[in-house]
């Protein structure tokens, strides 16, 4: 593989958050993986290297998908008239329970992985099933196919169906396993992924966050996604005063424990603050949110709080793989907040969409989602042209067309400075 080369076009991107950063007609380079820098000619040093002209085409970082059900992807699109807890009951758990057939795991992993491969997801962090064989599998085609994942065996020893359900001895037995067949992977690691906190005993958590301290593996769950989630959490756990804290005394809330929450729709101030100080990366799924009828999540307020904050697409609770569509969709339900619920927090803008798709949420796997150079070459290659116009649009303008107007299948896809096709 060519671990030095150029590609070149329109180089769109976010170094800081809400502030577009326009390349028209430059030089994105290549060092083994990492971006070298962004040049208006080649230097002198690179004056031989392979260059790649993507001749008018837009050029983006990766995008970062922070929350993702790989299980679920044979029914998204279904079931989106219930709330979410009756919506795991009838469509997440019978489904994810055939992952026990190993056959099946494989071929709905792969038209999960296919899915994924295509779209502008350079990234992504995803749950699997409880089933550790099937959890390797998806890991297997996930590195084949080049995308720098997480991937997360998911831990349940309460409050779910017999069939879809370890006791908690055999889940921590079962996730000790995973955890030593997963070094074999070249680009892809392992997330311990406790479903969420009813779906989990303390003594559970506690063994995963003992994993944790042992293996150093990051963590991903939910939290705070929905009001009657939240009450049940209370019953559950009557020694804390809010969510996180029934994650926090395991020691798998941010800290030493790198760690991603989907959803923290209703996250109150103090739930705010301790993620804040801990570091925890807020996925925000808006599609999904408005599927289950979660709320609207204050997304503007984390960013202006400085939290972390990255986009999911939360298949099967949302319906597409896109995180174009998870940004419009974020910038949309922002706009509704901010004119129904809270008039002081204006609505979040393309560039704030795009900082969150790419380097927000890149963030969590290290130096990604931007062109600065350090950071690693991910890059995805969109053609407008077949979004036709009577405009002459400008270079952002171009791009917001894109994000809009696309189906969010890139030309051409780098990760970590491979090309993926």
């Amino acid at each position: 593989m060519q671990t030095t080369f150029a590609i070149k076009g329109n180089l769109v991107h976010t170094p800081q958050c809400g502030k577009l950063e326009l390349h028209p007609q430059a030089y994105l380079v290549c060092e083994n993986g990492t971006v070298a820098g962004i040049f208006e000619t080649l230097p002198e040093g690179y004056q031989s290297i392979p260059v790649e002209d993507y001749g008018d085409k837009l050029i983006l970082p990766g995008l970062v998908d922070l929350h993702v059900h790989a299980g679920q992807y044979a029914y998204r699109g279904l079931g989106m008239d219930m709330e979410l807890l009756d919506w795991l009951e009838q469509n997440a758990f019978p489904e994810e329970s055939r992952f026990a057939e190993e056959a099946y795991a494989e071929a709905a992993y792969r038209i999960f992985v296919d899915g994924l491969l295509h779209t502008t997801t350079t990234r992504a962090s995803i749950f699997a099933t409880l089933h550790r064989p099937a959890t390797l599998k998806l890991m297997e085609m996930l590195d084949k196919a080049g995308l720098p994942c997480y991937v997360g065996k998911v831990n349940m020893d309460r409050n779910s169906p017999d069939y879809l359900r370890e006791t908690t001895g055999e889940s921590l037995a079962e996730t000790r396993r995973w955890l030593e067949k997963s070094g074999e992977f070249t680009c892809v690691r392992p997330i311990l992924t406790p479903r969420f906190t009813p779906s989990c005993t303390d003594a559970l958590m506690n063994g995963l966050g003992q994993l944790h301290r042992e293996f150093g593996t990051p963590m991903q769950s939910h939290l705070s996604e929905n009001l009657s989630e939240i009450a049940w959490v209370q019953e559950l756990c009557p020694g804390t005063r809010f969510y996180a804290e029934s994650y926090a005394r395991a020691g798998l809330f941010g800290g030493d424990c790198p760690t991603i929450m989907a959803h923290c729709v209703w996250s109150g101030e103090e739930e705010r603050a301790l993620m804040k100080e801990k570091g925890v990366f807020i996925a925000h799924c808006p599609q999904s949110n408005m599927n289950v009828s979660s709320g609207i999540a204050p997304i503007k307020q984390y960013l202006r709080e400085g939290q972390k904050v990255g986009l999911g697409s939360d298949v099967a609770g949302g319906a597409h793989l896109s995180i174009f569509r998870a940004m419009t969709d974020a910038i949309q339900c922002s706009k509704l907040r901010w004119r129904l619920v809270d008039q002081e927090t204006p609505a979040l803008t393309m560039p704030e969409a795009l900082y969150m798709a790419t380097k927000g949420g890149g963030a969590f796997f290290g130096k990604v989602g931007s062109f600065e150079p350090g950071y690693k070459f991910d890059a995805v290659v969109l053609d407008d042209s077949n979004l036709p116009t009577t405009r002459s649009c400008t270079l952002a303008e171009r791009v917001e067309r894109t994000v809009y107007l696309s189906d969010g299948r890139p030309c051409a896809k780098y990760a970590a400075g491979r090309k993926l096709f």
